[in-house]
């Protein structure tokens, strides 16, 4: 800190530059400069510049303060006639070491405040959410925490993000910069549920592409900023409790017998798939008192002046049960129907972080970041018991015999991510660059499955294959390296490191290397004979006919079918220039990439014996990001990009996976990549740093869209096409955050809103491919797109008190209207417009979640919470022909799943030391 008197006029001035000293000694902008007992301030520049003038000679003190740093007073600050008084001073989370300066607050920069303001200052379009924000709306996981962004929505029945419409292949989602893997054969993006926001600062979505990203997105980047030590020291421990209202209800809640197994949250079994099928049950079990609870520990230090250290760990377990309808058509003819599903699910999720940072010199720092994830569900599913089971396939049992499924399933996701990040600055250059290293392992080790036939009188195996009493497990092994590495430097007005006009440019590249085997095994008991041989007494005690005597005397026999196997491996190596022209208030910013995707799978699978397929891209990806800055209250951004949308592994390799209702779902090795033309226009009106109106116009074009479609003349298969030769979304965003009552009012209270508004129209057209077969049917030549609502609401309300201990209240609620959940299809290609089948459409519904939290003192606090508190019903529905087009049936819309989640309340309590 120094002080320095430069002359001037007869009146005083106090300038002066703020630097962040948490990021290299940056200047610091939007920091508040304030004259205690005067009624004068002003707050800092985007070059960390103040200037408070026309002051009266004498002495005064001057604070500083930033969301997220420490208060800094200093005093006696003496301003002479005709002279500037100079102060430079450089604030972060920890005290400054003058005697003059005091200590005041301590607080976090991932406040919305805080990200409010790097959302004003960013050149791209993109909007973020922090942890003191989720902390008051009770939420737990960074799926839920995405769905408070504008124009996010996420999908129940498939349990995908959206963004703007467009579902899991659209986006990405990176950690600190950097790609993490998926979790799941189905997915793109790992489940965000994994994450648990208490390893969180805040998250990020840029929805308008710069050329410096990765260039498999349409929709969006969603960045997770991992915590890291605030202040100097930080140590905390957390216990919550509650229970879901279904969990509750259910007259019992099963587990499977791989519960046994099941130690801490992690599943460990000696037992080899063949070894298990005598020498494991396959009996479900009770679970008594079904109550959620979790607990949690976060401490960290910091070791003199330049390495810090944080860490958290966190186990939470859940219970959840419902009750579902289900039925699936084909050819406009029922092929299943179940009206008495019962679901248990039981799910414990372990995580544990560790960031080391060290701060070798003002130009140089290095941080490690290593995060473990580690989620085990159980799984327990029932269909039929009532006697009303139908499965299409086992009709023809003589006598007629209804059908009973039980579908157990333990599925252990372990996820490890560590980096390496670094930042130099060499002179005019300032290099950012980072390293990671995933490994996932995705398994399902021990699934059982079991199809019954059965009446009153008597039970028996089911019929149509060896398979239908069998044990599986299904193995995938993924290992990840990804590079990155940006040098960013002045090329104009160099000597004039105050001076942001001029042109800047960003040069760097990505290296991304990621490798996948798959593996999936069954194993079947069957009857020997065609006829039944075997009869168990009771749908609850399977295991006995299950037996080694069954087997000697010949009544059963195992197969051991020859392992489902795919392997894949992803190369991306990207370069890009982007240049950054500012003008006063003009910012130019123009992008190229050029990037080199290579997909290889190789597969010998039961459907699709010792095939392989390599995929080749190389593109150049243009961006373009203007920003007018009409004064310090009114943002105007354009933006225009190409980017890609690679298929994924599980949307090539032709491996069939089959849900517990029989539904199957499998690769497409045909499938192609698809291009995508981006385009945004957006205002933003700052009404002061804590507020925020935006409106945002947006179109996509995306050619050769990838869609989830149901396969011809194959029931229940589910697979992935270039169905269209275009697609397009034109949509609208209205996004605010209001201090409807502020803190400054000094009522004792505040109260805030957050409201977003998203409002989509979509449409694509159905292919009709060279040999004359095509996706058109029934008379439609377009469509909507998958996954995308016309309307998308988001709304929270926040009250707080503001006294030493205050009171916090929050409501928040979610809305999405109706989607396509899967496209229809032709049932034939000689009379699609007659035999078909129609799309499945997800009915829209409302989530409504509450909490409380009173602060006891400055160590302990109190939580209550609700969520999911109006239990919607989660609806698909399916509009269904008359049979062979008889004249005297009307089409009906059916309703093919529909279930509740519950409503779930918690009680939870947390101390800070």
């Amino acid at each position: 800190m120094s002080l320095q008197i430069l002359a001037q006029e007869t009146t005083g001035n106090i300038v002066g530059k703020i630097t962040d000293k948490e990021f290299n000694n940056e200047p610091l902008p939007f920091a508040n400069v304030i004259l205690k007992g005067e009624d004068k301030g002003t707050t800092t520049d985007a070059q960390g510049l103040f200037n408070i003038g026309n002051l009266q000679p004498g002495t005064y003190t001057v604070e500083f303060s930033y969301v997220g740093y420490e208060t800094i007073t200093i005093e006696d600050v003496e301003v002479i006639a005709g002279k500037v008084t100079e102060v430079n001073t450089a604030m972060g989370a920890t005290a400054a070491t003058l005697d003059e300066v005091v200590i005041t607050t301590v607080a976090r920069r991932d406040s919305e405040v805080a990200l409010l303001l790097d959302q004003k200052g960013a050149i791209n379009i993109k909007e973020s959410i922090g942890s003191q924000e989720l902390a008051k709306m009770g939420v737990s996981s960074v799926a839920v925490a995405t769905t408070k962004i504008s124009g996010v929505s996420n999908s129940e029945g498939s349990g995908d993000v959206f963004i703007r419409g467009l579902g899991d292949r659209y986006l990405v989602t990176t950690m600190n910069g950097l790609p993490v893997p998926s979790d799941d054969v189905e997915r793109k993006n790992i489940d965000l549920d994994l994450f648990p926001t208490r390893v969180v600062s805040n998250i990020s979505i840029s929805k308008a592409y710069t050329s410096n990203l990765y260039g498999d997105q349409a929709s969006g980047n969603i960045d997770i900023a991992t915590r890291e030590l605030v202040g100097t020291e930080e140590l905390s421990v957390g216990f919550k409790i509650g229970a879901n209202e279904n969990a509750i209800d259910a007259n019992q809640f099963l587990v499977g017998p791989f519960q046994d197994d099941i130690s801490v949250g992690f599943h460990n079994s000696n037992l080899t798939t063949t070894e298990a099928m005598l020498g494991q049950t396959w009996n479900t079990q009770v679970q008594d008192n079904p109550v959620n609870y979790s607990f949690n520990v976060a401490g960290g230090e910091k070791f003199g002046d330049n390495f810090r250290t944080f860490a958290t760990l966190s186990q939470k377990t859940s219970f959840e049960f419902r009750e579902e309808f289900f039925q699936e058509f084909d050819g406009n003819n029922v092929r299943d129907n179940f009206t008495d599903i019962n679901r248990f699910k039981k799910t414990t999720s372990t995580s544990a972080l560790l960031d080391l940072r060290y701060d070798y010199n003002d130009n140089d720092d290095i941080k490690f970041v290593s995060l473990f994830l580690n989620k085990t569900e159980g799984i327990v599913f029932e269909a039929g018991r009532n006697g009303e089971g139908f499965v299409f396939d086992e009709v023809q049992t003589e006598p007629p015999l209804d059908q009973f499924i039980r579908d157990q399933n333990v599925r252990e996701t372990q996820v490890l991510v560590n980096q390496f990040i670094g930042e130099n600055n060499f002179g005019q250059h300032k290099v950012d660059w980072a390293v990671g290293l995933n490994i996932v392992n995705a398994d399902e080790p021990n699934r059982i499955r079991n199809e019954i036939n059965f009446n009153e009188d008597r039970i028996e195996l089911g019929r149509t294959g060896d398979f239908q009493q069998r044990k599986s497990n299904q193995e995938i092994d993924d290992f990840e390296v990804n590079a990155r590495i940006n040098d960013s430097f002045k090329v104009t007005n160099i000597e004039e490191e105050d001076n942001e006009n001029g042109l800047k440019l960003d040069v760097g590249g990505d290296f991304r290397n990621k490798t996948r085997d798959f593996l999936s095994q069954f194993v079947g008991l069957f009857e020997t004979s065609p006829q039944p041989s075997v009869f168990p007494n009771s749908l609850d005690n399977l295991t006995e006919v299950f037996t080694q005597e069954n087997i000697d005397n010949g009544l059963l026999a195992i197969d051991d079918r020859k392992p489902d196997v795919y392997d894949a491996t992803l190369n991306i190596y990207a370069g890009y220039l982007v240049s950054n022209y500012k003008l006063d208030k003009w910012n130019f910013n123009l992008g190229l990439r050029y990037e080199v995707d290579e997909i290889e799978t190789t597969w010998d699978v039961l459907n699709s014996p010792n095939g392989s397929t390599t995929k080749d891209y190389d593109n150049f990806l243009p961006s373009i990001n203007i920003k007018y800055e009409l004064n310090e209250e009114h943002n105007f951004r354009l933006s225009a990009s190409k980017t890609i949308t690679l298929p994924e592994f599980k949307e090539i390799a032709p491996f069939q996976y089959v849900d517990p209702r029989g539904q199957v779902s499998q690769g497409n090795p045909d499938v192609e990549a698809s291009e995508n033309y981006n385009l945004d226009l957006k205002w933003e009106f700052f009404p002061s740093r804590s507020q925020l109106i935006s409106l945002t116009g947006f179109y996509k074009q995306i050619n050769d869209p990838i869609n989830r479609v149901l396969l011809r003349s194959s029931a229940g298969i589910f697979s992935y096409f270039n169905s269209g030769e275009q697609a397009e979304i034109l949509g609208i965003e209205l996004d605010s955050k209001i201090d409807i009552i502020s803190k400054e009012a000094d009522l004792g209270y505040s109260l805030r809103s957050n409201v977003n508004v998203t409002r989509m129209w979509h449409e694509q057209d159905l292919k009709t491919l060279a040999n004359g077969n095509t996706f058109a049917y029934n008379g439609k030549t377009e469509t909507g797109l998958q996954g995308a609502s016309d309307w998308i609401f988001n709304g929270n309300l926040t009250f707080e008190t503001t006294n030493d201990n205050p009171w916090v209240a929050n409501v928040s609620a979610n809305f999405a209207s109706e989607n396509i959940f899967s496209l229809g299809n032709p049932e034939t290609q000689t009379n699609p417009d007659i035999q078909f089948n129609e799309e499945i459409i997800e009915k829209g519904f409302v989530i409504l979640n509450a909490i409380v939290r009173k602060d006891i003192n400055e160590n302990l606090t109190l939580q209550l919470s609700g969520k999911n508190l109006l239990n919607p019903e989660i609806e698909r529905t399916q509009i269904v022909q008359p049979i062979n087009n008889n004249p005297e049936q009307i089409e009906t819309e059916e309703t093919v799943r529909s279930y509740k989640n519950g409503a779930q309340v918690s009680f939870g309590v947390t101390y800070n030391f």
